[in-house]
């Protein structure tokens, strides 16, 4: 266990980040070390955290919480004896997750603007984000149960996000530019959605957590799920390559082809198939 008292306790974790890298690289299994923290994580907290390392933190965070996130995993709740009600109120900062590329997050609460941006393979659950959420990811997985403001996805490639949706507004926040977003419908999403609740709940006791978990057949209704159009083409060349018998490998090189095939064609533009790339790339990382 250990209080959080300023700059001086970021720098320790710093170094504890550092050690564990040097010595254990990416080879240690998840929750290896476990550090429970209480108070204000302030700036940074959980900064470039590696795989092994999980941080409990009862309390609160700033800005850039869980920036560069490379494996580890972080969970962030009210205080033991607060008396808020976590789902209405903000208890993480502007531009948490910002350029992370793996590890697991779950915060019983709202976080701030830019929440995830440029998110490279990360995965996390938060009950509500601010304004630019999501924007430029271009992997991992973000689920959020409860509002998003403004201008959701802008210029999100790659990625999956699902968004809780109960009241159908979603629709007024999210930037339609370079995603496609629909309902809930393959068993495939509807499983990938309920074990990312159940281990927020597992994690945090979340109240909007159990109350979906309790209900989930109905409530998953409520759900979108939003994919970039470059991600989800990508993800469907690769798919259909595999159904004619490549390898994974194989159907990702055929996709690259077919993509390099498009442009050539001028079927499509340099820039769209940068975006593919992007996405292809993306697939691969975290397949």
């Amino acid at each position: 266990d250990h209080s959080i008292l300023g700059a001086q306790d970021v720098l320790k974790f710093a170094e504890l980040h550092a050690e564990i890298t040097k010595k254990y690289g990416t080879s240690l299994e998840e929750d290896t070390f476990k550090v429970n923290c209480y108070g204000a994580g302030g700036q940074s907290f959980g900064a470039f955290i590696p795989q092994g390392l999980t941080l409990h933190l009862y309390g609160d965070s700033n800005d850039y919480f869980g920036k560069g996130l490379s494996g580890g995993k972080l969970i962030v709740v009210p205080p033991k004896d607060s008396t808020i009600k976590p789902e209405d109120n903000i208890i993480i900062g502007n531009v948490a997750l910002y350029g992370a590329t793996s590890g697991e997050v779950y915060i019983n609460g709202i976080a701030g603007e830019r929440f995830a941006v440029r998110n490279s393979g990360a995965h996390a659950v938060v009950e509500g984000i601010g304004d630019h959420g999501l924007e430029y990811m271009t992997g991992g997985m973000v689920v959020v149960l409860g509002k998003t403001g403004r201008n959701f996805a802008a210029g999100m490639s790659g990625g999956i996000a699902y968004v809780y949706d109960p009241d159908n507004t979603f629709y007024e926040h999210v930037n339609k530019e370079l995603v496609e977003y629909k309902n809930v419908k393959s068993r495939y999403d509807e499983d990938q959605l309920k074990e990312m609740i159940q281990k927020h709940y597992q994690y945090t006791n979340s109240n909007v957590a159990k109350k979906i978990l309790d209900d989930f057949g109905n409530e998953v209704a409520h759900f979108k799920k939003v994919v970039p159009h470059d991600y989800k083409r990508m993800m469907s060349l690769i798919s259909s390559f595999e159904q004619q018998g490549l390898t994974n490998e194989q159907a990702k090189v055929e996709a690259f082809n077919a993509l390099r095939n498009d442009v050539s064609s001028k079927k499509i533009s340099q820039e769209d198939a940068y975006l593919q790339v992007v996405a292809l790339l993306d697939f691969n990382i975290n397949k």
